[in-house]
């Protein structure tokens, strides 16, 4: 074989190798493919460079193609990704970019998540949000830092150990003096008589708390006073609060009734009903129409203090749920109160009552299937 073709020979297989070479390199940097570009910022990129791979549920689909500095302090680092073409159906806007690392402390890469269904296909050239890398020298300090702890909660515990040993030596002090009667715990265990009289004296403080209760039910139907309670409007004061909730719910109601409180009351220092018909309204709709949560609120003006005002709002609200539950068939469980004592708003002090109805499972689940 001559020369040339020997020469020949070689310069084809070379050139072959050589187009292999560019095949390969041009695949896995999706030079013959179609690609588009996204970008993440990012305030510390952790050590990732260009070229560095970019996988979506651990399948490569890309390249970091260029990371840019900020032009001044205080703005974040861009990172430019190329991404296959067929990625669009699974990249989406509300996708996140992440730095991650192949195992412990091998390569890094740039992980991107899956878009959710409903979300709009990122186009070329926008920006996805970005999740900061994990420092794993703030991680190695924080694992000293409990190490640190640990050795402490076990030095305390060894004095609270010696504690316990020392509490116990006297302990055993007490108990033995209690045993052979000394002071007044030993007197009250050894002396029966002693014993007898602290349990006749018990028996008749519980018997003097029953007999003042009785006294104060008494009291509140008696005709002498029984005008301060019907004025009040309520009887026991524990019942303001039984069915309160702090705040109203922060999804949209379903209906809400609005009454001012002289339509109700009449008078603006009472909590005691005078049109109480006017809400019937509220309750035929409860009995026809299945609710989630009911929310009674009560307002009042600005006159007097801020306790008596939160009192009467509360106690406003209470009899009111009180009449809705005894009047109609409801589910009183699902029936709260919420007084917000007085509100500047309001221009007169007659207050305003609020009853809030929300709607239960089955009427939420039919609004998000209209909305979609």
């Amino acid at each position: 074989m001559s020369s040339n073709v020997r020469l020949g020979a070689f310069v084809f297989v070379a050139l072959m190798m050589f187009g292999v070479m560019v095949f390969l390199i041009g695949d896995k940097n999706s030079l013959f493919s179609r690609t588009f570009k996204i970008s993440a910022p990012f305030d510390n990129v952790a050590g990732l460079d260009e070229g560095a791979p970019v996988r979506a549920g651990g399948v490569r689909i890309g390249t970091v193609k260029r990371i840019f500095l900020p032009h001044q302090p205080g703005d974040k680092i861009t990172v430019e990704l190329q991404l296959d073409e067929a990625t669009r159906d699974v990249i989406k806007k509300d996708s996140i970019a992440s730095i991650e690392t192949e195992g412990l402390l091998g390569e890094k890469y740039l992980a991107v998540s899956f878009g959710s269904p409903e979300a709009e296909r990122v186009r070329d050239g926008e920006a996805i949000e970005s999740r900061p890398p994990v420092d794993y020298g703030d991680v190695a300090k924080k694992a000293a830092d409990t190490l640190d702890s640990a050795k402490a909660a076990i030095d305390s515990s060894q004095i609270a150990i010696g504690n316990v040993n020392d509490a116990s030596a006297d302990l055993k002090s007490i108990t033995g003096k209690i045993d052979s009667g000394k002071g007044t715990m030993g007197a009250l265990l050894n002396d029966r008589s002693m014993y007898q009289n602290l349990n006749a004296t018990v028996d008749q403080a519980r018997e003097g708390a029953t007999s003042f209760q009785e006294n104060m039910e008494a009291l509140k139907h008696n005709f002498l006073l029984r005008g301060f309670f019907k004025k009040r409007g309520y009887y026991d004061s524990s019942e303001l609060t039984k069915n309160a909730v702090s705040r109203l719910p922060s999804s949209n109601p379903a209906k809400t009734f609005n009454f001012n409180g002289k339509d109700l009351f009449g008078k603006p220092e009472t909590a005691k009903l005078s049109k109480e018909k006017l809400l019937n309204q509220v309750g035929s709709f409860l009995e026809s129409n299945p609710s989630g949560l009911v929310v009674i609120t009560a307002q009042t003006g600005a006159a007097g203090t801020k306790d008596d005002n939160l009192k009467l709002s509360q106690a406003r609200a209470m009899v009111v749920r009180q009449y809705l539950v005894k009047k109609f068939r409801v589910d009183d469980s699902r029936i709260k109160t919420l007084g917000k004592g007085e509100d500047s708003k309001i221009q007169n002090d007659n207050g305003q009552v609020s009853i809030v109805v929300y709607p239960g499972e089955k009427e939420n689940r039919t609004l998000a299937t209209k909305k979609k």
